[in-house]
């Protein structure tokens, strides 16, 4: 008789357990600050951690592009990893690109006339969205499909890796935006305590400004550009205005981001990754051939 009871017991508790996972479904999960509800909107904002009034007085940084002059410049390093090298000197023909990281305002701006997907996660939940809301923080949680049709629908388009790096570097082969001796506070890193816990206003931080004041290549958010990787394309690569490889599985992220440390510091640190992956870490800017337009 007793053992008939618990078999009872543990049968129910099986059967409790799991469904713990069928409610959760059935209830669903919180929607993000870029994801709206059909039934009630104003879920998708945490309103604890969000203070609208602040964020209302905010004016959009003004959109601005640099040129940057056709010439040489030094890519790569010896000193780095092994898809760093070898270090050579590329000739590159004159284009601009943006002085800072496209921002959630210009984004939104894309998606309320384009209909395209807004900037999120991939699922319903990221611990740090509601602390990356100013409109003058960088759009983070766009693949590289959804940063190159923004750059497409602008005029644009994602800037090539050399690109990017000459950008951001110079021509003198410098490691860093500032120069050649490291400073830990130098950009929006994960390395101090610089006062900004993820992404911050673009711009923000002075000492990561290139030679041509191009801002934010060293840290606050990765970069999508327009090449697949190759770990050996710096050796196979043209001198001349190399267009990246024709093919691949990933594409390249370059500079740093607010969570990064380490040896991936360095402007010249190269990273891949599949192109539809969206994380919080990982934003864009764009590019043009030739002289920068009047208007962007």
């Amino acid at each position: 008789m007793l053992e008939t009871k618990f078999k009872v017991l543990f049968l129910l508790a099986i059967l409790a357990f799991a469904a713990i996972p069928i409610m959760g479904i059935l209830r669903g999960s919180p929607l993000t600050p870029f994801e709206g509800s059909s039934t009630d909107s104003t879920n998708a904002v945490p309103t604890a951690t969000i203070d609208p009034s602040q964020v209302s007085r905010e004016e959009p940084v003004q959109e601005e592009m640099i040129s940057i002059p056709a010439g040489p410049f030094i890519r790569g390093t010896n000193e780095g990893g092994f898809d760093e090298r070898p270090q050579r000197t590329v000739l590159l023909e004159a284009f601009a690109i943006d002085r800072y990281e496209v921002t959630n305002h210009q984004y939104q701006q894309f998606v309320d006339v384009t209909g395209h997907r807004k900037s999120g996660p991939p699922a319903r939940y990221a611990k740090n969205m509601s602390k990356m809301l100013s409109i003058n923080q960088p759009v983070v949680y766009v693949s590289w499909e959804d940063a190159e049709t923004y750059c497409h629908w602008k005029g644009k388009r994602l800037p090539t890796e050399a690109e990017w790096e000459k950008a951001m570097r110079g021509s003198d082969g410098r490691l860093w935006p500032w120069g050649n001796v490291e400073q830990p506070n130098g950009a929006n890193w994960a390395r101090v305590q610089d006062g900004h816990e993820v992404s911050a206003v673009v711009g923000t931080v002075q000492t990561d400004k290139s030679p041509y004041g191009v801002m934010d290549g060293a840290g606050n958010v990765m970069e999508w550009v327009a090449d697949w990787y190759g770990e050996r394309y710096f050796t196979e690569a043209p001198e001349q205005n190399p267009p990246g490889p024709d093919h691949g599985v990933y594409r390249v992220l370059r500079g740093g981001g607010y969570a990064t440390t380490g040896a991936d510091i360095r402007i010249t640190s190269r990273s891949k990754m599949v192109a539809d992956f969206r994380d919080e870490t990982i934003g864009f800017r764009c590019a043009v051939s030739g002289e920068k337009p009047e208007r962007t």
